[in-house]
C-alpha cells in the first residue's frame, strides 16, 4: 500500500470515526430526536438545527483557517459532481429520501452508528436501503442495456 493511500485511508478513518462520535454524543443517532426535530406542529425538538448550526460553524472556520489550499489536504483532487442541473430525477430523490427519513427518523449515517450500537431498527432501517439501492441498480442496468437486432424485431 501506497503511503498516499494509506494517509488518505486514515485521514478517512479518523474523519468517520469522529462523525460517528458526534453524531452519538449529540443524540442523533437516536430517531425520537430527529423526529422530534421535525415534528414541528408538536412537541418540537430544536437539538437538530443545534447540531447542524454547529457542524456549519466548524466547517466555516476550518474553510477560514486552513492553509489556502484548494484541494484536501489527504487527497490530490476535489471530486465535484459531473453536473449541478435540478431536474426531475434529483428532486424526486431527495423527496424519496426526505420520506424515508421522516418516515423512520434515519439517514445513512446515523443509522450505521445506531446499529454498530445494537439497535434492530437501524438494522432493518439498513436492509431497506441496500434493498432500494439493488432494485435502483437493477432498474438502471435494464434502462440502459443495449438493445439487439433481434429485440427490436
Amino acid at each position: 500500500m501506497s503511503s498516499r493511500r494509506g494517509q488518505r485511508e486514515l485521514v478517512g478513518l479518523v474523519s468517520g470515526g469522529l462523525f460517528a462520535l458526534g453524531l452519538w454524543l449529540s443524540g442523533m443517532a437516536d430517531p425520537g430526536k430527529v423526529l422530534g426535530f421535525l415534528d414541528v406542529t408538536g412537541d418540537w425538538d430544536p437539538t437538530l438545527a443545534f447540531v447542524m448550526a454547529g457542524a456549519v460553524g466548524v466547517h466555516f472556520s476550518w474553510l477560514r483557517l486552513r492553509d489556502g489550499r484548494a484541494v484536501p489536504a489527504a487527497d490530490g483532487a476535489t471530486s465535484l459532481p459531473p453536473r449541478s442541473v435540478i431536474d426531475a430525477r434529483l428532486l424526486s430523490g431527495a423527496a424519496l429520501f426526505g420520506v424515508g427519513w421522516g418516515m423512520s427518523g434515519y439517514c445513512p449515517g446515523p443509522a450505521l452508528v445506531a446499529a454498530a450500537f445494537g439497535r434492530s431498527e437501524a438494522l432493518w432501517f439498513g436492509a431497506a436501503m441496500l434493498g432500494g439501492m439493488a432494485l435502483y441498480g437493477l432498474l438502471q442496468r435494464r434502462a440502459h442495456a443495449p438493445v439487439s437486432v433481434r429485440d427490436s424485431v
